[in-house]
């Protein structure tokens, strides 16, 4: 008999609340799909380095799981709470008809086993499902070979996602246990008689409140977005307390006006059911200003984290190619700085000399390179490059700061040197007047400034030659291989021009003689063996000349180094990004969909008396739909506001990884919000015009 009652309503709650099942399913399935990430690609053939960059992925993760499972956790049971205030009347019924609390809890305790064992073996099923189809997204993100490709379920993920939500379930029989004791049968059996109580909130305290959250949400805009340079890490802790305090007493001000403002328009608040509408969102909205502010920030987290962490991912695919245009690169610093006599000194280098007494034969590995020297002249510095334009300059910027303290040597290279290095980048070569300059950056922040200059022809005097600019903007072109934007400013003036004694770096740039990914890799594994850069250290020292060149950190790099390190960057803004955007969005559309269809259970007997009355159904359902759509957008909303300025301070910090747009990553952020949070909106109305219209 127990089981039976059971099971008929089971039946009964997933006919009234889908969407309680839909999300423990969805909750299982992601909980299981990010643990099985180690063994998901424990198939893919990499390398020993992304071998350990997934080890520590997956220990990131591990531990971000334990964050989630408590945020399902309290989902759980906020829906728990709310299917229980559903069943009010049923759980009077039984006590009428003699049966205990005790039944009724062992009652509810086998509805929860019952669900819980169903929604993880669905969910299960589901994760194991998505998680084969992610495979391609995987191992891409790890640039892995799948020719290995098995069908693989983690067993290892699977008894942690029954752990974790065996103890879900758990607290849940013990949250209705005690709901359940605490009950009086009276309050059971009125418990849909009563309505919401109306606060009659102040309304020149309301707008008051409002002023004053909107003025405080407006400083921290202004400083985040336009003053992040100035910020230090207590200011931005600050202005976060600032944000959420804010954003709490704009949905307190706008619960306790919303009902006062749409009354105040007869005409409005009297058409059609719109005195009934906004009575009722007045009412939902009132009783829910700390679960909306909640839920505008998770929201906001999510769209933040979502496209930063597409943002990250296609920024450093696109600087890979752009600023590591070849193979291998020797960086070699051949300036000394000597203290007591406050000067430099120079130290000619022959860097193909130098290869060769370490041992690199260039014809073993190389199809081309070439050796290109950056020179330094102690009176071109930022001072002479901006001249009168220094006041143009950005307050605090690093080129101000350069400025201000006596200026910064430039880099300058010869034009001979620049085109050999674009012929093995495979870049378009350059040519130059005998009295023109070309300056070369990568870095947008500083392209923007050094624009400035260059924008209004100002000349500059390097090695005693004045010169004047060929174009009017920054050529953006790299000289150290690297996996993000790193020339500040370099800049190419005609052969002849550069004093041969004042060569302050050099850079010896290849390109490998095969196109092959193994082969290629086993000429990493040569150059950057510790055979090789114990040879290199040695040859330094030789060529020394007692200068201090061996005290310099010297740069032996290639670009599968580089792309190596991208992957795991990539890899763990990735999946964060996702785990904790799509879990918040879950919470959010849930508990909002959760709220709606109790508040619209609670309501029955008010829709069935407006049809009493001779209310059209088209109307009632345009009521519902108003109500519904009005209380997703209420959070969503503010929560977009937020980003816009949460990604203008990101964006601060992203442009230096070589960001221009993030227009590709605000549309699959979109894309994303709109399919899980308006899934939620269209299953939680449809869901309500159903259960208004049983009711009939």
């Amino acid at each position: 008999m127990l089981f039976k009652l059971t099971l008929r309503n089971i039946r009964q709650s997933l006919r009234d609340y889908a969407i309680y099942f839909f999300t423990l399913i969805i909750g299982v399935s992601i909980f299981y799909l990010f643990n099985a990430i180690e063994t998901q690609t424990s198939y893919l053939h990499v390398t020993n380095d992304t071998r350990e960059m997934i080890k520590r992925l997956n220990q990131i993760l591990a531990g971000t799981s334990v964050f989630v499972a408590v945020v399902l956790g309290l989902l759980i049971v906020y829906a728990s709470r709310f299917l229980m205030k559903r069943r009010n009347r049923e759980f009077a019924l039984y006590l009428t008809l003699g049966m205990g609390k005790g039944g009724i809890s062992l009652l509810l305790l086998v509805e929860t086993i019952v669900i819980g064992i169903g929604s993880l073996a669905v969910g299960l099923l589901i994760g194991v499902g998505l998680s084969q189809l992610t495979s391609a997204y995987v191992s891409s993100l790890f640039e892995a070979d799948m020719s290995t490709y098995e069908f693989v379920i983690s067993g290892g993920a699977i008894v942690k996602t029954l752990i974790y939500f065996g103890i879900m379930y758990l607290v849940v029989m013990i949250f209705n246990t005690v709901m359940i004791g605490r009950r009086k049968l009276i309050d059971l059996m009125n418990a849909g008689k009563r309505s919401e109580k109306l606060r009659a909130a102040n309304p020149a305290v309301c707008a008051v409140m409002f002023a004053i959250s909107a003025a405080a949400l407006a400083l921290a805009y202004y400083f985040v977005g336009w003053r992040t340079k100035v910020l230090e890490p207590k200011h931005i802790i600050i202005f976060i307390i600032i944000g959420c305090a804010s954003t709490y007493f704009l949905f307190r001000s706008v619960s306790g006006m919303l009902l006062r403002v749409f009354m105040s328009s007869k005409k409005l608040y009297f058409k059609g059911l719109n005195s009934f509408t906004f009575r009722q969102l007045s009412s939902k909205v009132g009783t829910m200003v700390f679960s909306l502010t909640l839920i505008c920030l998770m929201l906001f987290v999510t769209i933040c984290a979502l496209c930063g962490a597409f943002t990250i991912r296609n920024s450093m695919n696109e600087n890979l190619e752009k600023c590591c245009p070849a193979d291998y690169q020797l960086g070699l610093s051949c300036a000394f700085y000597d203290e007591k006599n406050d000067s430099v000194y120079y130290n000619k280098i022959d860097v193909e000399k130098l290869l060769g007494d370490a041992g690199i034969d260039t014809d073993e590995y190389f199809e081309k390179y070439c050796v290109v020297t950056v020179y330094a002249d102690e009176k071109y510095d930022t001072r002479e490059y901006f001249g009168e334009y220094s006041s143009q300059l950005p307050e605090a910027s690093d080129m101000m700061m350069g400025v201000e303290m006596g200026g910064v040597i430039e880099n300058t290279m010869t034009l001979s040197d620049f085109n050999a290095l674009m012929r093995v980048f495979g870049l378009p070569e350059e040519s130059l007047a005998d009295d023109e300059y070309i300056e070369l950056a990568n870095v947008n922040t500083d392209i923007a400034q050094r624009n400035i200059p260059l924008e209004n022809g100002h000349e500059i005097t390097v090695f005693g030659k004045k010169l004047r600019p060929k174009y009017k903007e920054c050529v953006e072109r790299t000289i150290q291989l690297s996996n993000v934007p790193v020339n500040y400013g370099v800049t190419v003036i005609p052969d002849g021009a550069a004093d041969p004694e004042k060569a302050r770096e050099y850079y010896l740039t290849a390109k490998y003689n095969t196109s092959d990914k193994d082969r290629k890799l086993e000429y990493d594994n040569d150059l950057l063996s510790d055979e090789i850069y114990n040879k290199l250290w040695a040859a330094i020292e030789e060529h020394d000349n007692g200068m201090g060149i061996a005290s310099k950190q010297f740069l032996n790099i290639t670009k599968m180094e580089l792309a190596q390190a991208n992957i795991g960057t990539k890899a763990l803004a990735t999946f964060l990004g996702l785990y904790i955007g799509v879990v918040f969005l879950i919470t959010s559309g849930a508990i909002l969909a959760l709220r709606s269809l109790s508040d619209c259970a609670d309501s029955l007997s008010r829709y069935d008396m407006l049809r009493k009355i001779g209310a059209d159904e088209r109307d009632i359902t345009g009521s519902l739909f108003i109500q519904t759509i009005l209380f997703f957008a209420f959070p969503l909303i503010l929560a977009l506001i937020h980003s816009v300025f949460g990604m203008k301070f990101a964006f601060y910090f992203l442009r230096q990884l070589g960001t221009t747009s993030m227009l590709p990553s605000t549309l699959m952020t979109g894309g994303i919000v709109l399919l899980i949070f308006g899934g939620y909106f269209v299953i939680t109305y449809i869901t309500s015009r159903l259960m208004i219209r049983n009711e009939r």
